[in-house]
């Protein structure tokens, strides 16, 4: 399997924005179509974003369209998430995921398809 550590979390206010960076490492990074998801506090672990392994495909939750950002550098081996106009109901722990996919324009948003995670970041947004 993959092995993922996240980075770029932190405390914001609304509508700051922040960017989240997977690091993928221990397989070949082109090979996996990628994830981010979040949960809040007292709640289930939630789809944010997906982009598959050619990044011809990127699909959101409809919470966070026109202000999130997927996108991945195969060359850094790291999946990306971009997050503008930031509001407090996006405070949770952020988790990048990983599966291993042979058709690069696939993508998932259910998180039983994912084979490796991360251990998470945490973002706050302050009102």
């Amino acid at each position: 399997q993959v092995q993922l550590l996240e980075s770029g979390g932190g405390l914001v206010q609304a509508g700051g924005s922040l960017r989240l960076s997977c690091a993928a490492s221990g397989r070949t990074f082109s090979n996996y179509a990628m994830g981010w998801f979040r949960q809040a506090p007292g709640k289930e672990r939630e789809f944010v974003a997906a982009i598959s392994r050619s990044s011809d495909r990127t699909y959101y939750t409809d919470s966070v369209k026109g202000r999130f950002t997927i996108s991945r550098d195969s060359a850094k081996n790291t999946v990306y998430l971009q997050m503008n106009s930031l509001k407090p109901e996006d405070t949770a722990v952020y988790y990048c995921a990983a599966r291993f996919e042979f058709n690069p324009m696939n993508y998932y948003i259910r998180q039983e398809r994912y084979d490796s995670w991360g251990q998470g970041t945490q973002v706050t947004v302050s009102s």
